[in-house]
C-alpha cells in the first residue's frame, strides 16, 4: 500500500468520490462499545457498502493490524477506512505514532484523548477539563438519569437527538489544539469527523 512521506495530523474534509454510493470500513479498538455504536448508526442511503468492525487491538497494535487486513485483500475496497481508539493510559509516542500510521496509509483516525466517553459527554455539556473513566460515568449517569453502561446497546439512540449539539462541541474543543502533538490535546476527540462523515451525502 503506498505511504506518504509527510504524514500530518490534520484531517480535512474526506475528499468526496467517483461514485455515488459510498462505501465505510470501521475499525474499532474495543469489541462492543464504540462497535455498537456504530452498528447503530443510521445509515443514509447512498452508503452502498458498510461495515464495522470490533479488534480487541489498541492504538498502534490496532493500527498495524488493519493496515494487515487491507493490504491483505480481505475486506475489499472502501471508499472511507477510519481507525477508532483511544489515548487511555497509553504512552504519548503510542498514541502519536499510532495516528501517524493510520494517516500515512490514507486512513482516518477517529481518535479519543482520553476516552471514547468524552464524544458522548460532549452530547450534554462542553468540557475542556481532562477527565478520567470514573468521572466520565459520573457525569453520563447524571444526565442519563441511571447507572451508565458503557456497553448499552441503546446509546446511539439514546444520544441522537443530542448529536449536532456533541459535533458543535467537538469541533470547538478541536480547535484549541494547535500543537503537532495529539497526545498532548487532552480533551479531544475527532468522532465527530466520522460520524459528519456518515451523516454527508457528500
Amino acid at each position: 500500500m503506498a505511504r506518504h512521506s509527510k504524514p500530518k495530523f490534520s484531517q480535512g474534509r474526506p475528499a468526496p468520490t467517483k461514485t455515488t454510493k459510498k462505501t465505510f470500513l470501521i475499525f474499532c479498538e474495543g469489541e462492543k462499545t464504540e462497535p455498537d455504536y456504530f452498528r447503530a448508526f443510521r445509515i443514509r442511503a447512498d452508503v452502498r457498502k458498510y461495515r464495522v468492525e470490533g479488534t480487541g487491538f489498541n492504538t498502534e497494535s490496532l493500527v498495524r493490524d488493519v493496515i494487515e487486513q487491507i493490504e491483505s485483500g480481505y475486506y475489499g475496497e472502501y471508499d472511507e477506512v477510519w481507525c477508532v481508539f483511544d489515548k487511555d493510559s497509553f504512552k504519548p509516542n503510542q498514541f502519536n505514532t499510532a495516528i501517524q500510521m493510520a494517516l500515512s496509509n490514507k486512513m482516518k483516525a477517529a481518535y479519543s484523548n482520553e476516552a471514547f466517553e468524552l464524544w458522548y459527554l460532549l452530547h450534554f455539556e462542553y468540557c475542556e477539563s481532562g477527565l478520567n473513566r470514573a468521572t466520565y460515568k459520573k457525569r453520563l449517569t447524571k444526565y442519563f438519569g441511571k447507572e451508565y453502561k458503557k456497553n448499552d446497546p441503546k446509546m446511539y439512540e439514546t444520544l441522537l437527538p443530542n448529536q449536532a449539539t456533541a459535533i458543535r462541541n467537538a469541533k470547538r474543543l478541536a480547535q484549541m489544539h494547535i500543537s503537532n502533538s495529539p497526545a498532548d490535546h487532552n480533551p479531544v476527540t475527532l468522532v465527530y469527523q466520522l460520524v459528519e462523515s456518515l451523516n454527508s451525502p457528500e
